[in-house]
């Protein structure tokens, strides 16, 4: 028989290679670049002034496969530009969406995180770094100081829109959907291997902020319509968007044929963006078509209007556009108004009255006035295109939601009968309910109390001898004598032995019982 092969060592992983100064260099492969296609290598430098720095050496060897075999090691040397590049070509959102999504890379992600690498940089001090950068100045200006912020760029007169510049941080909100775009790009990068662990999960994102509503009270409102109607057009927009809760794209997308004249219901399928001068029409936030019924007052001032429309049209020598909005700057309304420009003018209308509010408050004010009127909040989500099946209603509205419910209660309250218990003017409890009779004693009292109480017993008159109430409700003697005292304890008769009980004045009753009272404390300040 042969001697038995000894079997071959397995190949060691990993490097430790030593450096001209005497330390140790450890590299162990990670991998291909999956973006550049290069060898990528995890390396670390133990010093030889270390004690066992060989010893380190292997204990570093052994830290770095963990990693590639874990997968923790980064595996490309991209940076955060070269996946904005990548992503801004994947994005499939809705055009004013994406809009925001591209100035918020350009302006934040590029200037502030685009030179980072994505697997060696973005660690939890980076991101607190990034989030007191946004919250400092939106312009990152790094504290440079006064400089004018230019209404255009290049060469161009001056005008009050060219203003000193003034520091002033990012909101939450806006921070938010930052990082709503990072955490878009980073899940691409995880998917298609540029990196294994998503660096976003260390990050501090700020919470979302709580909604605030702030609508106009009711004699504001009253200010803003009656000053709006000096324009009949403007004054039936606000009005609409007061009844319905537009939103300001869908109001300026809303066409003349989705208001249906004949069932009094008004459809919401198109809306207006806008970005600069540019204007297009989309589907409607969360793109739910919804229908809105129109009250009576809404409907009579939506037939005028449809007629004025129509006239000055045809004073014009032009007929309505066959899809024309409803609101427009053109004769034959074939244009949409730029929404933009409805909430500036809205503002300027406001700020004349002194009133501080916005376009977007008056789609608070019908939510809270229908909440307040107590329309359900599934209803109120229907009209104003709330998704969620009223959740964000309650949310949002919270406040005017528990409004409604304390009127809710005092009217439940209105229609519950009395309950049988009150307070007395010294704060004790008085119960209204008759005495409950348990006993024969009980019952002869409570007719004798009564027949007092109706007349029929007068004052002066006597009561039933005993043997009579003996003899009518068959009990003993000392049952009827008992039931006797009970009234004269009461201070409605008076009574003494051997003769008949005779029925008190009230009057006199009341005399007689503080008479007794008084009695019974001097005989017991005696005894004392």
């Amino acid at each position: 028989m042969s001697p038995r092969k000894t079997p071959a060592k397995a190949a060691q992983r990993g490097e430790i290679l030593t450096l001209p100064s005497g330390s140790l260099k450890v590299r162990v492969y990670a991998g291909k670049d999956p973006l550049t296609g290069k060898k990528n290598f995890l390396t670390e430098t133990i010093s030889h002034k270390l004690p066992d720095y060989r010893k380190e050496a292997e204990r570093t060897r052994t830290r770095l496969l963990n990693q590639v075999d874990e997968r923790r090691a980064p595996r490309t040397t991209a940076t955060i530009n070269m996946l904005m590049d990548r992503y801004e070509e994947h994005l499939k959102v809705d055009r004013s969406t994406e809009i925001g999504y591209r100035r918020n890379i350009r302006l934040h992600i590029r200037p502030l995180l685009g030179h980072l690498q994505l697997g060696k940089h973005l660690h939890g001090e980076t991101w607190d770094s990034f989030n007191a950068t946004l919250k400092q100045c939106s312009k990152h200006c790094g504290g440079k100081g006064k400089f004018i912020e230019h209404r255009k760029a290049g060469d161009h007169e001056c005008t009050d829109k060219c203003k000193v510049h003034v520091c002033e941080g990012l909101s939450d909100s806006t921070i938010r959907k930052i990082y709503s775009c990072l955490s878009g790009a980073m899940k691409l990068a995880l998917r298609w291997g540029w990196i294994t662990v998503n660096p976003l999960d260390v990050a501090t994102q700020p919470k979302a902020p709580k909604s605030k509503p702030n609508p106009p009270s009711t004699e504001e409102a009253a200010l803003i319509v009656n000053e709006a109607f000096r324009d009949f057009s403007w004054g039936m927009l606000v009005w609409l968007t007061m009844v319905t809760g537009f939103r300001r794209g869908e109001l300026c997308g809303v066409r003349i044929m989705d208001v249906d004249f004949a069932q009094r219901v008004l459809t919401v399928e198109v809306a207006v963006g806008q970005e600069g001068g540019q204007t297009w029409e989309t589907d409607p936030k969360d793109h739910q078509k919804r229908r809105i019924a129109l009250d009576e007052a809404t409907w009579n001032l939506l037939l005028i209007y449809f007629e004025h429309i129509k006239s000055v049209a045809a004073e014009a020598g032009v007929a309505l556009a066959p899809k024309g909005k409803l609101f427009s700057t053109a004769v034959d309304h074939s244009t949409p108004l730029k929404p933009d420009s409805v909430s500036q003018r809205y503002s300027r209308m406001c700020a004349r009255l002194e009133i501080k509010t916005n376009l977007h408050a008056l789609r608070h004010y019908s939510a809270t006035e229908l909440i307040a009127a107590g329309v359900d909040p599934r209803t109120v989500a229907g009209r104003l295109g709330h998704g969620g099946g009223g959740s964000t209603t309650l949310k949002v509205y919270s406040a005017w939601r528990s409004e409604a419910d304390q009127r809710a209660a005092a009217t439940l309250t209105g229609r519950m009968p009395t309950p049988p218990v009150a307070l007395d003017p010294t704060g004790n409890i008085v119960s209204t309910l008759e005495p409950k009779i348990s006993g024969p004693y009980q019952k002869i009292a409570a007719d004798l109390r009564g027949a007092i109480a109706c007349g029929a017993l007068r004052p002066g008159d006597a009561l039933p001898t005993v043997n009579e109430l003996t003899a009518r409700y068959d009990v003993s003697v000392g049952t009827a004598n008992r039931a006797v005292a009970e009234l004269k304890k009461e201070g409605l008769v008076e009574a003494s032995r051997g003769k008949r009980a005779i029925v008190l004045d009230p009057s006199a009753a009341n005399t007689h019982s503080a008479d007794i009272v008084d009695l019974r404390q001097h005989q017991t300040a005696q005894g004392k």
